[in-house]
């Protein structure tokens, strides 16, 4: 069997059309529609449905693109895996970050990385969406929270802070709260995830080293963690914040950290990629860069 032929079926079912499938593998329709036919004319069925507008599988090229799409997703993995060894960090790194951990700290942190390896390339996906790193075909992932995917590796970096802030000027104007009975009747800014239907919670440590949640007014939310800095420095009111997001605004005093006995909370931070890209020169180098770093 022709496994280049199989690889063109495999692409067209996925497309459910010869053009869009030969757009994407950079050839011609003619050539595809070749290819199919000669493997059906080998096998002797017929692998595809073929109108005017679309194709679609048969019950006998469904059978076989069942079995032989994980086979030969397998076979190029190990294709890149080999080169890999053999290669210097190059050619593209996908990868993807929560959007303002990715701004503030991981892009200054590509110029590093382009400046150790001037072959690599990085197509970088800055969103707060959980992705399908295997299906959307990420090489890595920095994410926050605990791994829950056993087809990843993750390899821990410092974790991440958070802090509640407020610039001077509210503080001036509405006081310096002790403790969270005092805080309550503070103008607090909060995050609502429109996925949960909820506000985000605010947490802190208690005495005994618990993490608690505490549930801020309802006074201003925002859909998204960068207007909480933007709102704060402004003196709108109070928002807690990943530490990294503000620290040169609190070493700048354009912000004022609010109870700094109570602790925010901390959470783990991982770089994360697929066990068959473990050993790519491109998940080392950038595994390099980001486990150099001693604080978030």
């Amino acid at each position: 069997m022709d496994l280049n032929a199989l690889q063109v079926l495999i692409k067209v079912a996925e497309c459910k059309s010869f053009t869009q499938a030969a757009s994407q593998l950079g050839t011609s329709q003619s050539r595809l529609s070749r290819a199919v036919a000669q493997l059906e004319k080998d096998l002797g069925t017929r692998l595809l449905h073929r109108n005017t507008r679309s194709v679609s599988l048969t019950p006998d090229g469904c059978a076989l693109v069942d079995r032989s799409a994980p086979l030969i997703a397998g076979l190029d993995e190990a294709r890149k895996l080999v080169m890999d060894r053999r290669c210097e960090p190059s050619g593209v790194l996908r990868m993807t970050a929560p959007s303002m951990l990715g701004r503030i700290m991981l892009v200054p942190l590509m110029g590093e990385l382009i400046r150790a390896h001037p072959q690599l390339q990085i197509d970088a996906c800055l969103t707060d969406r959980l992705v399908d790193m295997v299906e959307e075909g990420f090489d890595a992932a920095v994410r926050i929270g605990p791994l829950s995917d056993s087809r990843m590796i993750a390899r821990a970096l410092p974790p991440l802070r958070w802090v509640t802030v407020a610039s001077p000027g509210y503080v001036a104007a509405c006081g310096t709260p002790q403790d969270l009975q005092a805080l309550a009747d503070h103008r607090c800014l909060s995050v609502y995830n429109h996925y949960l239907g909820r506000r985000v919670p605010w947490q802190f440590l208690g005495p005994d080293g618990q993490l608690l949640d505490w549930a801020s007014p309802q006074h201003v939310s925002f859909d998204s963690g960068d207007p909480l800095i933007e709102g704060a420095l402004s003196g709108l009111g109070v928002a807690q914040v990943m530490e990294f997001a503000v620290r040169e605004h609190l070493a700048a005093g354009r912000l004022v950290r609010l109870l700094p006995q109570l602790e925010g909370r901390s959470r783990e931070l991982s770089l994360v990629y697929p066990r068959t890209r473990q050993a790519s020169p491109k998940i080392k180098a950038l595994a390099q860069v980001l486990l150099a770093q001693t604080r978030w």
